[in-house]
């Protein structure tokens, strides 16, 4: 009796040591998941290595070559290394088998799809884990074509976890794979939703779910649902990046540049020093115009990334900045060191422009009909592809012009004491709309009309409904030589002016379509013609408008 008692005592604890162990792990695997989920990639990775230095089994080599997939920028070579290593711990791997196909469809190989379809036939539907991590490489490479299998083998995990609770990640990712589907379906938006309030309950991180509720609602364009959704994730947990990430997306599609860097400020504050999410955040900063803060954060990790992407973030900086051969040498190395699939028709389009600016400043008649046939040709790769990175005709019209404005072509003309100080000023508080309307009038009264046209854009996009901000850079723009972009602006003037308003714009609305009227009068004497006729209507006693439409209608 007392042999059977030990025994007894010994075969519990034994049960109770591998539980606890088994507890630390799922423990500390969540915590994992939890870090690459709150894009603190570093972090995830540091967890899944210590894991591996505990305990180099199968699964945990997987875990850590899957981080490196599911990063912005995924890194095929590492998470394929590492793959290798858990396939070595256990050559019936299916996980890592999985992460080996993933890495194929994330170059391009379709074949890799009925790979992970005979590996998950291969487990037998025993372990949920491979049937979720299967339909993860699905909803991460495989695109819309491939989201109903992921859908179905996500819910197939979401059955076989149900008895030992099913993680709140098997929900949300459901969630996205439904929103791969791109149809605006209210059936298939529903479907999404409703696995997002799954997650909700179970979610320790509440913020996961509302984020991506707010996100789902932008994709249907509720945006004020959008918005309350992503406040309910920040209040759930001020620390949680990629709300801010959400926010910021939400602020520049209401041309709130100024809120646009705070909230990615805030998102590079919570997210962590992986060089891999620094440079995300430097393309983040690129896609908000906000230049100088995008160059900051590149220059931090360009010698620490090897990521190809790099090359072409710089080429657009360049671009920006006007450096048409450096951006073009940038553009060149990103081409020659990205997978092939990795090149888009918004690199082409890009390429196209700054041919195009190259073609401004050279004087080889021959040189310059290639290059802007070859500008042309790369242009309408981007527009055949519904490519929308950039406005490309109007990127043309800027280049045309002299090219987009940067701080240096600021700073390089004239300035006054009350500049420098509203400089301050505004440097101070970007959102302050009172300090940014007297920089732009000093600017203007100085003639420094490239600070004038910036300081009038950034107020359009603090205030993008306040109409006269569009007429000002009208004026601006004119001033400055540049016909083309002053019409575009007085244009936007004109749509942007309320009906309630148009009383009290009268005498502004006559000036701007005489402004069209006249600017176009040898390109479009049609539109010339109507144009002048409404500034005259709009106010009769405008002498030049009146001088200009009978000219245009004799």
């Amino acid at each position: 009796m007392k042999d059977i008692m030990n025994l007894t005592r010994k075969v519990a604890l034994g049960v109770a040591v591998g539980f606890f162990s088994n507890f630390a792990f799922a423990q500390t695997l969540q915590e994992g998941v939890a870090n690459a989920d709150s894009h603190k990639y570093a972090k995830a990775k540091t967890v899944f290595n210590e894991m591996i230095a505990k305990s180099p089994t199968a699964e945990n080599y997987f875990y850590l070559g899957n981080s490196y997939l599911t990063q912005f920028e995924p890194n095929f070579e590492v998470a394929q290394e590492n793959f290798n290593k858990g396939l070595a711990a256990d050559k019936k791997s299916y996980l890592n088998k999985i992460g080996l196909a993933s890495v194929k469809l994330g170059k391009g190989d379709k074949s890799a799809i009925a790979e992970i379809q005979n590996i998950v036939k291969e487990s037998r539907d025993k372990d949920p884990e491979v049937l979720y991590r299967a339909a993860e490489a699905l909803t991460i490479f495989g695109g819309a074509a491939n989201a109903d299998l992921a859908i179905d083998l996500l819910n197939r995990a979401v059955e076989k976890s149900q008895k030992g609770g099913t993680p709140a990640y098997y929900y949300y990712t459901l969630g996205d794979a439904y929103r791969l589907k791109l149809t605006n379906s209210p059936q298939v938006a529903g479907s999404a939703m409703t696995a997002y309030d799954k997650a909700l309950p179970v979610a320790k991180n509440k913020a996961s779910v509302y984020t991506r509720i707010g996100t789902l609602w932008m994709q249907a364009q509720q945006w004020q649902k959008a918005k309350e959704s992503i406040d309910r994730a920040i209040a759930a947990d001020p620390t949680y990046a990629p709300a801010y990430k959400a926010k910021a997306a939400y602020d520049i599609r209401y041309q709130q540049n100024a809120l646009a860097t705070q909230d990615l400020l805030n998102y590079a504050k919570y997210a962590d020093e992986d060089p891999d999410t620094q440079l995300e955040i430097s393309k983040l900063f690129f896609t908000n115009e906000d230049y100088g803060n995008s160059k900051l954060y590149l220059d931090k990790v360009f010698d620490k990334v090897n990521d190809p992407i790099k090359y072409k973030l710089r080429a657009y900086l360049l671009y920006a900045d006007g450096d048409y051969a450096a951006a073009k040498a940038s553009m060149d190395q990103f081409v020659a060191k990205a997978e092939k699939s990795r090149v888009q028709a918004a690199d082409q389009g890009l390429l196209g422009l700054i041919s195009a600016g190259l073609a401004q400043k050279e004087t080889d008649e021959a040189k310059k009909t290639a290059l802007n046939a070859d500008s042309q040709q790369k242009i309408a790769i981007a527009k055949a592809a519904k490519d929308e990175t950039m406005n490309w005709d109007l990127e043309l019209v800027k280049i045309k012009g002299g090219g987009g404005i940067n701080q240096a072509a600021v700073d390089a003309g004239p300035t006054t004491p009350e500049i420098e100080a509203l400089k301050k000023q505004v440097a101070t508080n970007p959102q302050d709309t009172d300090a940014l309307f007297k920089l732009a009038n000093a600017y203007q009264e100085a003639k420094n009309w490239n600070g004038a046209i910036q300081s009038w854009q950034k107020m359009s996009g603090l205030l993008p409904d306040w109409a006269p901000a569009y007429y000002s850079q009208g004026y601006s723009y004119q001033q400055a030589g540049n016909n083309e972009l002053a019409k575009i602006a007085y244009e936007k003037f004109i749509s942007t002016v309320k009906p309630a308003d148009m009383a009290a714009n009268k005498e502004t609305l006559s000036y701007a379509y005489f402004a069209v009227a006249y600017l176009v009068k040898d390109s479009d004497p049609a539109k010339a013609r109507s144009y002048a006729a409404k500034s005259v209507e709009l106010n009769p006693g405008y002498q030049d408008a009146v001088n200009l439409n009978k000219s245009l209608n004799k």
